[in-house]
């Protein structure tokens, strides 16, 4: 099987995601960095056709598609993997309480468990691949990250292996008819830094 591909874009920066903070449900503005690297993401993502356009409904994520030249549909399965009790806390904070901690071991005290998370991210893909042409979702590091684990029909934690930085761009393809990463945590801002 083959098909159209899948864009993924992370967010920019916001202020907790610039010193650690974990940040599912609080609805954080992008910094003045954050709106850099949305702008820089324009040239790259307007070469491109999308039928379809999604969004987090947080502004992180909705501003982040606006700066980069879309008008994208609100999809709620794209919200970040809830943190429950450990929103806003840093992963040492949280390994003080819980040592060894990882998001994709837990605990997860009043938030989502990978499978939980998981059971969203293939409602997102349903809908993606019900498309027939390119889709372009702009959403959170987390929820990504286990979203292309799900597309490469990998159990959820294997997101644990894919970095995905502020502004950078994934692209979820095929090889040989078998889901593929085309492309990985390419943030265009850096890239148009390092020409300079």
């Amino acid at each position: 099987m083959t098909g159209p591909r899948l864009w993924v874009v992370r967010h920019g920066e916001t202020a907790w995601s610039a010193c650690g903070r974990h940040t599912s449900r609080s609805d954080l503005p992008l910094t003045e960095l954050g709106e850099d690297e949305a702008l820089a993401l324009k040239p790259l993502l307007s070469e491109q056709q999308f039928p379809l356009v999604l969004s987090s409904p947080m502004q992180r994520a909705a501003r982040t598609a606006e700066l980069a030249g879309f008008t994208a549909v609100t999809d709620n399965d794209l919200v970040e993997w809830d943190y429950g009790e450990l929103e806003g806390l840093t992963t040492e904070q949280i390994r003080d309480r819980y040592p060894g901690w990882t998001i994709w071991e837990g605990p997860w005290p009043g938030g989502e468990s990978p499978v939980q998370v998981a059971a969203r991210a293939d409602r997102a893909l349903q809908r993606a691949r019900a498309v027939g042409g390119d889709v372009l979702m702009f959403a959170h590091g987390h929820i990504l990250r286990v979203l292309t684990a799900r597309w490469l029909r990998r159990p959820p934690t294997d997101g644990r292996i894919l970095i995905l930085r502020t502004g950078a761009v994934g692209v979820l393809g095929w090889e040989h008819g078998s889901p593929a990463v085309d492309l990985w945590n390419v943030s265009p801002r850096l890239l148009r830094l390092a020409e300079a």
